[in-house]
């Protein structure tokens, strides 16, 4: 890879300072200290918490086409073993982030020089992994003034190779929660269980219990997800638990079955508090909408690119990944889409290392759709 690259070279940099979802103060700073090194004059900069938006005016501006990055960092300890490695111990950008950053520094760098008619809005979104900064990112008062009349975003898929983007019509993208139970018995003496309520035991027994309602409870040709992913309980090995902890997720591909999931959920729980004489309690934490492509746009993208450019592109199934653009696109018609980076590990993996190839092939791409739009008299769908 050419590291003479300033966008390469920006998102080593990035890659460097990964951090947790509103608590980007580093990224932040370094992104506002490369904007305003650019020319301000057709330039206008806002913050939101610890976001950025970004919007460039256009000669003659007939509508505005907006374009999200996300900026957050996961709670993962790196092991890529790269120079350019997280100087923060136990965190990591495991999903691409740091690219998803860099392109968008790119176009931005490029429509600076080269204005189109229209306006382009840049956002730098926090707290995508976790708590969630697309929805209210999407209700400030800075969204409301700057709300693009369409919006696209991309995401890494190590699985693609460079030069290869992957997207679909309609649903591309699940809708997610989280999940987090609490049980709370009465712990005791190891030597003598009668006189407790042990809450490792009841923990099992409710996460096997979990397992039934994908199988029994939701249409076998439709799908959903649920897992468990972590449990805690307990504090010595002869002390009967007190207290136990579940935490996973939820997955599905309609908003139908996200209830139906959950209030079976529910209702095993309460029967865990019955059976066992213990205390519970449910925390859905964190719930993302599912990504949905409007779809002329997306065809109309689809098309372009094929025909414009020497870009691969694949029409790829849904997938139960989780995303909160999908807000976004719940009030404005865009999509989003899967670009190739060609890392044998995959996301939210410690060992993630996509080719930096894909960075300058995102930012042709993308600024070859963006004239294109300008150019166009009219969007793929009606808006006004």
């Amino acid at each position: 890879m050419d590291t003479n690259n300033p966008f390469v070279a920006l998102r080593r940099e990035l890659h460097k300072i990964p951090e947790l979802g509103f608590r980007e103060f580093k990224t932040q700073q370094f992104l506002l200290d490369y904007l305003y090194s650019l020319p301000q004059d057709s330039m206008e900069i806002k913050t939101w918490k610890t976001g950025i938006l970004v919007k460039i005016s256009g000669r003659n501006p007939s509508k505005m086409i907006g374009y999200r990055a996300d900026i957050d960092g996961l709670p993962i300890i790196e092991e890529t073993g790269l120079p350019f490695k997280s100087v923060h111990s136990e965190q990591m950008h495991a999903c691409g982030h740091d690219f998803h950053m860099s392109i968008a520094l790119g176009l931005i760098a490029k429509f600076i020089e080269e204005r189109i008619n229209d306006d382009l809005l840049f956002i730098f979104q926090p707290a995508e992994e976790g708590p969630g900064g697309a929805e209210p990112m999407l209700k400030s008062e800075i969204m409301k003034e700057w709300k693009p009349d369409m919006i696209l975003a991309l995401h890494i898929a190590p699985e693609y190779p460079v030069g290869t983007i992957a997207l679909r019509e309609g649903l591309l993208f699940a809708n997610t929660s989280e999940l987090f139970i609490d049980l709370k018995g009465k712990g005791g003496h190891a030597a003598y269980p009668h006189n407790t309520n042990d809450m490792v035991v009841a923990a099992c027994t409710l996460v096997s219990q979990l397992q039934s309602i994908i199988s029994r409870n939701i249409d076998p040709l439709d799908s959903a997800v649920v897992t468990i992913g972590k449990i805690t309980g307990g504090t010595v090995q002869n002390i009967i638990a007190e207290k136990a902890r579940l935490e996973g997720t939820i997955r599905t591909l309609s908003p139908e079955s996200m209830k139906k999931v959950k209030s079976r959920i529910q209702a095993l729980v309460k029967g865990i508090e019955v059976g066992y004489e213990c205390e519970a309690s449910i925390d859905y934490g964190s719930m993302y909408h599912q990504v949905y492509n409007e779809t002329a746009l997306t065809k109309e993208f689809m098309e372009f690119a094929r025909s414009n450019t020497d870009i691969n592109v694949v029409e790829c199934r849904e997938a139960m990944t989780g995303e909160d653009f999908g807000y976004m696109l719940e009030e404005i018609p865009g999509f989003m889409f899967w670009l190739g980076v060609d890392s044998e590990y995959g996301l939210h993996h410690a060992r993630l290392n996509p080719n930096e190839a894909a960075i300058e092939k995102a930012i042709e791409l993308i600024a070859a759709y963006l004239r294109y739009k300008d150019k166009s008299a009219h969007f793929a769908i009606s808006i006004y």
